[in-house]
C-alpha cells in the first residue's frame, strides 16, 4: 500500500473548492515560490520547527532525546538532524511548546479513515477532499489509490496542484478528480525563474493538455505586490487561459501570515520584496476578468 508524508489534516476546510470540506497537505514541492505560505511543505521529509522566542534553554529536550540529537553550547540550541530520527520525545516533554515535528507518514487506508470521520459535513454542504500540499502530486500513486477509494464512497475530491508535475500525473488521476485548483502564479517565464526558482512552461503546457481532458478546472492567481500585482500579468494570464476550458478564476492576495514559520525552519524570509495589494487594485484585476465572462472571487 502506499505511503505518504503528511504535514497537516484540516478539517472544516472552506476554502479548498465547494462545501465543507477536509484538505490533506502532503510534503514536498518541486518550486520554491518566494512567498510560499507552507514553507515547511517544500521538503519532502520530517522536519523540525523550533521557536527561539519561547525556549527557555531548560534542557528537557536534550535529556529526553533516545539519540543524543540535541545540545546547548554557549546558550544556543542546536539539533543534529544526522542523528535525528524524529520521535517527538522532544516535542512531547516540550513545556514552554517551542519543539514541533512537521510530518508524519501514513498509508492510504490511515488517510480514508481519518476524513471519512467528516462525511456527514461533506454531503450536508456539498462538500468533500481535497489533497494540497506542497505539491500532492508528487505522490501520483498514494492520490490515485485515495481516489479511487473516495469515488466508491461517493465523495467530492479535489485537487490543488501547482502543475510543475509530469503530464502522465494528472493524466492519471484526472477520471478520479471533481475539480481542479490550478497555480498560475507568473507568465513571465523570466520571472517565474527568478520568484519561484523554476520555469513556468511546464506548469502552462500542462495546463493546455488538462484543459482538453477535464472541464472542472479552476484558476488561482497569487497576488503579490512587487512580483506579480501588475495589468500586464493579468492580461497575459486572460490571452492564455481564454481559449482553454476554464470558468471560475481565483484571485489570493498576498500576506505574511507564514513568516513566523520561516524563523522556526531557520529560513530568510524575504519580506521586504513583497506586500499585500490595495483594495483598488484587487478590484480592477476582478474587473478585468469579469468583463470576458469569468466567475471571479477574491480568496479561496
Amino acid at each position: 500500500m502506499s505511503t505518504a508524508t503528511i504535514f497537516n489534516i484540516q478539517k472544516f476546510s472552506i476554502h479548498d473548492g465547494p462545501g465543507i470540506r477536509t484538505t490533506v497537505f502532503f510534503k514536498g514541492c518541486p518550486l520554491k515560490c518566494l512567498w510560499c505560505h507552507n514553507p515547511e511543505s517544500q521538503e519532502n521529509k520530517k522536519q523540525i520547527l523550533y521557536d527561539t522566542e519561547k525556549c527557555v534553554l531548560c534542557g528537557t529536550c536534550v535529556k529526553v532525546c533516545p539519540q543524543d540529537a540535541i545540545k546547548i553550547e554557549n546558550n544556543v540550541l542546536t539539533t543534529d538532524m544526522d542523528k535525528c530520527d524524529f520521535c517527538g520525545l522532544c516535542e512531547i516533554y516540550c513545556i514552554q511548546e517551542a519543539r514541533q515535528v512537521v510530518g508524519k507518514d501514513y498509508n492510504v487506508g490511515e488517510i480514508l479513515k481519518e476524513v471519512l470521520k467528516d462525511r456527514i459535513f461533506y454531503e450536508k454542504s456539498n462538500g468533500g477532499v481535497t489533497v494540497s500540499g506542497g505539491e500532492p502530486l508528487m505522490y501520483v500513486d498514494f492520490i490515485e489509490e485515495l481516489f479511487k477509494k473516495l469515488k466508491e464512497e461517493n465523495i467530492h475530491t479535489a485537487v490543488d496542484t501547482s502543475g510543475a508535475v509530469n503530464f502522465k500525473n494528472l493524466e492519471r488521476i484526472a477520471e478520479y478528480t471533481d475539480l481542479f485548483l490550478y497555480d498560475i502564479k507568473l507568465m513571465d517565464d523570466e520571472k517565474h525563474n527568478e520568484y519561484i526558482k523554476a520555469s513556468n512552461k511546464t506548469i502552462l503546457e500542462n495546463l493546455k493538455k488538462l484543459s482538453k481532458i477535464h472541464n472542472n478546472i479552476n484558476i488561482r492567481l497569487p497576488i503579490v505586490e512587487g512580483v506579480n500585482a501588475d495589468i500586464a500579468h493579468i492580461e497575459k494570464t486572460i490571452d492564455f487561459i481564454k481559449d482553454l476550458n476554464i470558468k471560475k478564476v481565483n484571485l489570493l492576495p498576498y500576506h505574511d501570515i507564514a513568516k513566523h514559520k520561516y524563523k522556526k525552519l531557520g529560513i530568510d524570509y524575504e519580506e521586504e520584496k513583497m506586500s499585500k495589494p490595495s483594495e483598488e487594485k484587487m478590484q480592477c484585476f476582478v474587473s478585468m476578468f469579469e468583463s470576458k465572462g469569468y466567475e471571479v472571487k477574491i480568496g479561496g
